[in-house]
């Protein structure tokens, strides 16, 4: 073979690997509302970065007629290139071969880019587009998925692991995802179950639509599975972008400094999403963004009139930076970053709005992951704190209220980044304990004029501690009220905690955002030697 024979034959070898499926597939593909997974990386990656991996591997199963169904890349993109100028390796599966199965090569070429993430310390993207294993290539599937998990594993905590769900994700397929450290969904498009609807039919007798099942707002609101949840996949993959934006690319590093004229120079590549598909139309934190709030007035003295302690963060950090998790899920918790002149921090706050702030065992899960990942890559974290209490009742007790809010303990404990909490209105209990109190290993602990800090509220403490001084009283209510405003002038106020040195200050409202930088600057250095051992066992 000449050179120009050898050549023509590599770029018809090429041709038939881009094409995946075939046109006829892609256009399928299309009508669905679904983008093919090279789109997908175009998209996702930065303009020209893309370079494959293993384009050519083809499956070698001949039974069952996949012979004829043959494709080189077996059904899965895999490849690594740069978001805004950082490394990223990925892997995207394509739709329109065999369905996107897995097969015994497939799983190979995914468990290559995997190591090659590990080994470069660099984010691992999988973008989940498939019918689950191939069930003409038998154990070989089965095996194919357990090496992946393995990696999955191994690379917790290492590298940030990010999958994106952009159409089927079922069976033991699902595993792979709930490994990683972010799970991304499209409504409508995206689905994700163990067991389909047509099983759990035949098996429980239960009628349920696909969506019902595992759609995007399920896991969005009830799972809790799902972290974010997009409108259309380039919102979607632009989301991913807006991510490692935040993070590091390994446990090595620590998250870079953006300062506000950095943030402005990586909208290029949203416009040009925009302008080739038409389809963003929502603003992704770039920009200004009003920073004249007074917090006297937005958070009031009142400790049972709720508030929204978004707009709190939103006056603390840098203008137009928080970028929330979750915000569907166990919405008595918000969790999510922003940025501190510049500089990536993790904000955990109680949520008035909800529930009074209360912790249930859904928040105490979105909580402590929260944390604990925080920790794995070096982010310092900032409590804001208004809880009266874990939510009583025997939902919550059944449902393992202790178990899982065990885990908030265990997180915060275990953490070794800088952590700094203000203590805005009511601490009580357990509860105060478990969003980073000082003895739980706060290195700064502030708290505004009108915190609360106790055991509990006045009324509930009133009853308990006074109870027979009100019940020997001429004027029983009378007594109630005096009892309720001594407790009050001698417990319900920060400077008693600030006496004993579990508040380290009192401040203003207005010099929040001043005190906060300053602590963080100062833990800046911050290091922990870890103690010896294996590693601890987390109430999971």
């Amino acid at each position: 073979m000449n050179w120009n024979e050898a050549i023509l034959d590599l770029e018809k070898r090429r041709s038939k690997s881009e094409q995946g499926g075939g046109l006829e597939k892609i256009e399928k593909q299309h009508k669905t509302g679904k983008l093919t997974a090279r789109e997908r990386i175009e998209i996702l990656l930065d303009r020209g970065t893309f370079v494959e991996v293993d384009g050519l591997v083809e499956s070698r199963i001949n039974d069952f007629g996949l012979d004829k169904k043959r494709v080189p890349g077996d059904g899965v993109v895999t490849g690594y290139g740069e978001v805004n100028g950082k490394l990223v390796f990925v892997a995207s599966e394509d739709f329109t071969v065999i369905g996107g199965t897995l097969g015994e090569y497939h799983s190979y070429k995914i468990c290559r880019i995997q190591d090659m993430a590990m080994d470069m310390k660099a984010p691992l993207i999988f973008l989940n587009d498939s019918g689950g294993a191939r069930i003409e290539e038998g154990i070989s599937s089965l095996s194919g998925y357990a090496g992946m998990f393995l990696r999955h594993t191994k690379a917790s905590g290492m590298i940030p692991q990010i999958a994106v769900i952009l159409g089927p994700c079922s069976g033991g397929a699902c595993y792979a995802p709930a490994i990683c450290d972010f799970i991304f969904m499209v409504k409508d498009i995206s689905k994700m179950f163990i067991t389909g609807p047509n099983v759990v039919k035949t098996v429980i007798n239960e009628e349920v639509t696909v969506d019902e099942l595992g759609g995007a707002m399920v896991h969005a609101t009830k799972s809790g599975v799902s972290h974010f949840t997009y409108d259309s996949e380039a919102e979607c993959l632009m989301g991913v972008r807006k991510l490692l934006g935040y993070l590091p690319s390994s446990y090595l590093e620590k998250p870079g400094i953006i300062l506000a004229e950095e943030r402005q120079k990586t909208t290029h590549h949203v416009n040009r999403v925009i302008s080739k598909l038409g389809e963003i139309k929502k603003k992704f934190g770039f920009g200004a963004e009003d920073k004249s709030c007074d917090l006297t007035k937005l958070v009031p003295d009142n400790s049972r009139q709720p508030y929204d302690v978004k707009q709190v963060i939103a006056c603390i950090a840098d203008a137009g930076t928080f970028f929330e998790v979750q915000k569907e899920f166990a919405q008595n918790a918000v969790i999510g970053w922003a940025r501190m002149n510049g500089e990536c921090v993790g904000f955990v706050a109680n949520q008035p709005m909800h529930m009074g702030g209360s912790i249930d065992y859904h928040a105490s899960d979105k909580m402590a992951r929260f944390i604990r990942f925080c920790d794995c890559f070096n982010i310092p974290l900032i409590t804001l704190v208004d809880v009266p209490a874990f939510l009583p009742g025997t939902a919550q007790e059944h449902n393992g209220i202790i178990r899982h809010g065990a885990k908030m303990l265990y997180a915060y404990s275990e953490a070794t980044v800088p952590k700094i909490s203000l203590i805005m209105r009511k601490a009580y209990g357990g509860a105060y304990i478990a969003m980073n109190s000082k003895e739980m290993g706060a290195d700064m602990v502030f708290a505004w004029p009108i915190a609360e800090i106790a055991v509990m509220g006045a009324e509930g403490a009133v009853n308990i501690a006074f109870k027979r001084k009100i019940k020997e009283a001429v004027n029983p209510e009378e007594m109630r009220a005096k009892c309720k405003e001594e407790y009050e002038q001698s417990f319900l106020n920060p400077y008693v905690a600030a006496a004993r040195g579990f508040v380290n200050e009192v401040i203003k409202p207005e010099e929040t955002r001043e005190k906060l930088l300053k602590a963080l600057k100062m833990l800046k250095n911050k290091e922990v030697v870890a103690m010896p051992k294996k590693h601890g066992n987390i109430p999971l």
